[in-house]
């Protein structure tokens, strides 16, 4: 009886003792990160480790690749790309085949498909998120519209090697971000005249044209990084002239000055830099190639109007450096011809081993809001958005791209409620979206526009672009 009582005391000291260091612990937990790792016996309480997450290993030889023809182009161009990596990766040429087609027993489905996989991966993603649900024999992958893409390389660069034809994947849902390098390509992406409200009008206009995705967002609201940047020039509220120089060349300058100082003096462009430094170039636009910001980007000039001497110094570039000027893309409203010249431009650069610097700009959404036509003003956004998904695509295949979107100035005042206030340009701060290595220096900031052609020379490895009197290129901490 003695023994028993003694038993039970010693079990009750020993519960209690138990329980205080738990209690402990959970407070450690608590208040040091460093306890929670070290300590053996806090591993209840801590997240698991990546290693513990369970896997299954598949043999990719038997699987075929799968993509609906009602999904978007998007689609198919992941599963294309990961037929082909695939087959230069581990020689295996794997099916590619549409969900219509009778279902393989193995299969890695690609985007919105009519079959079962694709209706149960439903993961929480955000901006340029996407998700991978793998099981014994369906792998399914789902990114919005051109997020797909990054799903794809992932998926590739991640569970794919030449030394087996194995590929070990988490399994069941599980979700991921792009993956990115340092910055070798560079993409700035101009909307003229495009402020804040212009991006909205997906909230307010209700038209889907043919061309469009069926998007219903500017894509820019997916880039993790967003901000503004101030316009004015030193004449005021900015023309696209003044606007043009500050986002190509550094330089505060007086409207109507093409790629000049407030001096009338020559000042070096980026593209000029970035050619310089052996990276190829390019400069873009649905405007003929004398407007005021492809000129920017590309020429200098005492005036916008000077058409020839514009073009002389177009010339020049193309023969020094090869330059592509692609420009007079127009307003159609039926972007194939858009898509032909943007991928025919990013096919000849990407021949480049040093990057390259490109300028796409979308000319009609500034057009369209000086005549305070609201429809027309949002084609030309829908437009300016598929471009964006194109060059985004290329940059989830080419992760060391960063990406950069903004505007010029805004025009026309356009309201929260879609009401134009105006028929001429303004001093509205307009939006900054940034995407890749880098990037997160414009989140949450309101910046000069000068300072972004500034921090993009500082990724290329130049400190000291454009006029640094006053602000200065943005640094990481």
């Amino acid at each position: 009886m003695i023994m028993k009582r003694f038993l039970s005391l010693f079990m009750a000291i020993m519960m209690v003792v138990v329980l205080f260091a738990s209690c402990n612990n959970n407070v450690n937990d608590d208040e040091s990160t460093t306890t929670a790792v070290t300590t053996t016996a806090t591993t209840a309480t801590t997240a698991p480790k990546p290693e513990s997450i369970s896997t299954i290993t598949v043999d990719l030889e038997k699987f075929s690749i799968v993509y609906s023809e009602e999904d978007h182009d998007y689609s198919k161009r992941a599963a294309e790309y990961i037929k082909a990596e695939i087959l230069a990766i581990t020689e295996l040429d794997l099916p590619l085949i549409k969900d219509t087609d009778p279902a393989a027993e193995y299969e890695i489905v690609v985007g919105e498909t009519s079959r079962e996989i694709s209706t149960r991966l439903d993961a929480e993603t955000k901006n340029v998120e996407f998700a991978i649900l793998a099981e014994e024999k369906q792998i399914a992958l789902e990114g919005d519209y051109f997020i797909i893409a990054a799903a794809a390389y992932f998926f590739v660069n991640t569970y794919v090697s030449a030394d087996s034809n194995d590929a070990t994947i988490p399994e069941g849902v599980s979700v991921h971000e792009p993956i990115q390098e340092k910055a070798e390509n560079f993409i700035l992406l101009i909307g003229d005249g495009m402020g804040v409200n212009q991006t909205r009008l997906f909230e307010g206009m209700s038209v889907k044209p043919a061309f469009s995705d069926g998007e219903d967002i500017f894509y820019g609201y997916y880039f993790p990084n967003r901000g503004f940047s101030r316009t004015d020039s030193l004449s005021g509220t900015t023309d696209s002239a003044a606007g043009g120089t500050a986002l190509s060349c550094g330089y505060k300058t007086k409207n109507g000055y093409v790629g000049q100082d407030k001096y009338h003096q020559t000042i070096q462009s980026i593209t000029e830099l970035a050619s310089t430094l052996g990276k190829s170039t390019a400069v873009m636009s649905t405007e003929v190639s004398t407007g005021a910001t492809p000129a920017s980007f590309s020429a200098h000039a005492n005036d916008r109007s000077y058409s020839s001497e514009i073009l002389t110094d177009q010339a020049e570039l193309e023969s020094q450096y090869g330059t592509i000027v692609n420009c007079g893309l127009g307003d159609i409203y039926d972007i194939t011809s858009i898509e032909a010249a943007v991928t025919s431009t990013l096919d000849t650069l990407d021949d480049d081993e040093h990057g390259f610097f490109l300028m796409y700009e979308e000319a009609y959404i500034d057009k369209n809001c000086h005549s305070n036509a609201l429809l027309k003003t949002y084609l030309s956004v829908i437009r300016f958005n598929q471009v964006i998904a194109l060059f985004m695509e290329y940059a989830f295949y080419n992760p060391n791209t960063f990406v950069l979107i903004t505007a010029d100035h805004e025009t026309g005042g356009l309201t929260n409620d879609f009401k134009y206030t105006s028929d001429d340009h303004t001093s509205a701060d307009v939006p900054v979206f940034a995407y890749g290595d880098g990037s997160e220096l414009f989140a949450g900031k309101t910046v000069e526009n000068i300072q972004i052609p500034q921090t993009m020379a500082s990724f290329m490895g130049v400190d000291n672009f454009g006029d640094q009197t006053t602000f200065k290129p943005l640094k990481k901490d």
